[in-house]
Formats: structure tokens, sequence, C-alpha cells
């Protein structure tokens, strides 16, 4: 009787695994996509500029990181000034958030480094449109096939559960 319980409940998780790994495959969600960074190195001045991403939505953000340079601003036709954060193991940051109307395609952002006194100047790429919200946020209800899937997960526990609770009950009875 042992092995036949044991046997119930070893189906019953291999069947919901087997009907929830389809689903789990087949999407991978809104992450999937992305841009790659783009980054430029100056002569030997050692001074490296790093955007990522380096095609971004109208009103997304942008990351700017620059090493070697001890502070400063960046500054584009594509969003406000902002400035450099402290340098923290050579290399200093700032997140600039790209105008709701600016315009698609290519810009330039300056970047002026406090020390040493140099000017770079690195280029990316502003698409049309704007780019997704972060998280889903009960915005999009669940497909047909998501719900066939979560159906066929709670029959298939509920059947396993009754099963279990009938063969527990017969044994009870039989004075075993």
């Amino acid at each position: 009787m042992r092995a036949a319980r044991t046997l119930a409940v070893t189906a019953t998780a291999f069947a919901a695994l087997g009907l929830a790994a389809p689903l789990a495959t087949a999407t991978h969600g809104p992450s999937s996509v992305t841009v790659g960074s783009s980054a430029v190195q100056r002569g030997g001045d050692g001074i490296h500029v790093n955007v990522i991403p380096s095609a971004v939505h109208q009103g997304s953000t942008l990351t700017i990181t620059v090493k070697g340079c001890g502070g400063g601003v960046v500054s584009s036709s594509a969003f406000p000034t902002v400035s450099l954060s402290a340098p923290f193991g050579g290399v200093s940051s700032a997140v600039a958030r790209v105008y709701n109307h600016a315009t698609p395609g290519e810009h330039t952002l300056t970047v002026n480094c406090t020390s040493p006194n140099r000017v770079l100047t690195h280029r990316f790429r502003v698409l049309a449109g704007q780019g997704t919200s972060g998280g889903l946020g009960g915005a999009l209800a669940p497909s047909s096939t998501e719900m066939a899937v979560g159906g066929s997960l709670v029959a298939a526990a509920a059947l396993g559960g009754g099963l279990f609770i009938v063969r527990r009950r017969r044994m009870s009875g039989a004075g075993v």
C-alpha cells in the first residue's frame, strides 16, 4: 500500500511539473530583450566612457560611467545636464533621463571632467516611442493557455488530495 501511495504522489508531482514546463520555457518575459552598451577609450590617457544602453527610447534612462575622471558633468541635447558621482575605484557615473520629446536618431553627449581637465564626447541613439513600463502590474490579463495550465494544475492537485484522503479513510476502516 505504501508503494501505491508513493506512486500516486510522485505521478501527481510529475504531472504538475510536466504541465507547467512548456509554459515556463515558452515565455521569457519582457527582460529577454537587451540592448548592448558602447564604450569609448580615448588615447593613452586611460579615460573610458561607457553608455548603457547605447540605444534608448524617449523618456527612458541612460547610465553613463566614466573611468579615469574625477567628477564633472554630462550634457546632451537629449537630456538635462547631470553631475557625475564622486569617483569610486576610479569610476564616476551618472544617470540621465532622456526627454519624452527628444528627437529620435543619433545624439552626442559631452563629458566635462574636472580632474583631469578633459572634454570627451560619445554618441548614442534615441529610439522613437516610449519604452515599456517596468513590471506588468496587472496591465496584462492571463492568456487562455495560462488559464488552462493553471486550471489543470489545480484539478490535478485536488484529484491527488482526494485520492489520498479516500485511500486513507478506507485503510483506517479496515482496522489496519
